[in-house]
């Protein structure tokens, strides 16, 4: 859908208006028209639910609009195929059952098969029918009942357990290396240099192919969401879809900003968590490494790590992180990024980032410390 912004009207500005006022973000005003008293809850929606904070309403702003129309007992929740129901009512289940011990998988606010067996076993416990479907009875139940699982978020500490558990050796793992953008006109940030014209589509594959070389001579599998000339654009959802269909252990997604000012500038690393403070603990470390290994590597300004909700960090089954590695619009940036000896760079930075995240806590290394041609070599004398 085209991004409704400031000064459209019509019915779906109606609607977007409807909602945020059912939130409490937003008074009763003229029903039809995208003014600023909007724009300004439209920003604050975003802020809380870990969007990106434009004010405008694209795909994924209205996709958690439209989910958060509902709360948990307000509609029948059941396992629907192809179209599965999503929610704020779905999120609020999930993360429910698993303070009761239930593992419902990551709290999505999509009511997959997981979440549909995980209320089947909940239903089992306490005398339902187990069905899977969450109806009046279930969520009376639920409502009735007291936490299970204390001393932290159960989702989150069956996943550092499950990447403790892989072991520290990368030989063997899969990994997922998505170049954003790409495909048709979707090229992302574009910078007119002189007799030039960079683009971030272009950029971003460059680096993830230099990227998968590396992994790969290390000993890991690697795979590339696309190719260097798709025939159409992917989807956050879609680019989700593939890497858990791959069973990749981790996901890592490039990508590069811009801005209106050419003084923006700087690295930028995301990973999943909402506003109110729940967080995927394994994506947020591996955030914080590749944060930092490109930080102290390239001498690039620090942005710090964000936790956002985007489809790509939300849908995706294993620790993800997104990385912008700069703004092409800022000519300190751009010069470097134009640069393959300082892709090159990048390229170290994330390889040993992604050692570190299979190193155990204790046997941590300091950052800037891996010496990743080093990698190439053990794995040569093992062979």
């Amino acid at each position: 859908m085209r991004s409704i912004r400031r000064g459209d009207t019509g019915v779906a500005v109606s609607e977007i208006r409807s909602i945020l006022v059912g939130l409490e973000l937003l008074a009763e005003a003229d029903p039809d028209v995208f003014d600023e008293a909007l724009e300004t809850a439209v920003r604050a929606f975003q802020q809380s639910r870990g969007l990106g904070i434009d004010g405008m309403v694209g795909d994924e702003t209205w996709g958690a609009l439209d989910a958060a129309r509902w709360r948990l007992g307000s509609r029948a929740l059941f396992h629907s195929v192809p179209d599965a129901l999503v929610g704020e009512d779905v999120r609020s289940l999930q993360e429910r059952l698993l303070e009761m011990g239930f593992d419902a998988g990551r709290p999505d606010a999509v009511y997959g098969g997981r979440t549909a067996r995980a209320v089947a076993q909940f239903q089992r416990e306490v005398g339902l029918v187990p069905d899977g479907s969450c109806g009046p009875q279930t969520v009376k139940a639920l409502r009735r009942l007291g936490r299970k699982v204390v001393g932290g978020r159960p989702q989150w500490l069956r996943e550092a357990e499950a990447f403790r558990q892989s072991g520290p050796n990368l030989v063997g793992k899969t990994i997922v290396i998505d170049p954003g953008h790409g495909g048709g006109d979707d090229t992302g940030v574009v910078v007119p240099d002189g007799p030039l014209r960079w683009n971030e589509a272009d950029l971003v594959f460059d680096l993830a192919s230099r990227l998968e070389g590396r992994l790969s001579a290390a000993g890991m599998r690697v795979h590339l969401t696309r190719g260097p000339s798709p025939a159409a654009p992917m989807s956050g959802a879609e680019r989700a879809a593939l890497a858990n269909t791959l069973g990749a252990d981790l996901l890592i997604s490039l990508h590069l900003d811009g801005h209106e000012s050419e003084s923006a500038e700087g690295v930028a690393s995301y990973h999943y968590g909402t506003g109110n403070g729940l967080s995927s603990t394994v994506g947020e470390r591996l955030a914080n490494l590749v944060q930092r290994e490109i930080v102290v590597r390239t001498g690039m300004h620090d942005c710090r790590t964000h936790a956002k909700t985007w489809d790509l960090l939300r849908l995706t089954r294993m620790p993800t992180v997104r990385v912008d590695l700069g703004y092409l619009t800022s000519p300190a940036d751009r010069e470097r990024l134009i640069d393959p000896m300082f892709r090159e760079q990048i390229v170290e930075a994330l390889l040993a980032a992604v050692q570190r995240m299979y190193f155990p806590v204790e046997r941590d290394v300091p950052t800037g410390s891996i010496d990743v041609r080093q990698l190439r070599l053990a794995l040569a004398d093992k062979s």
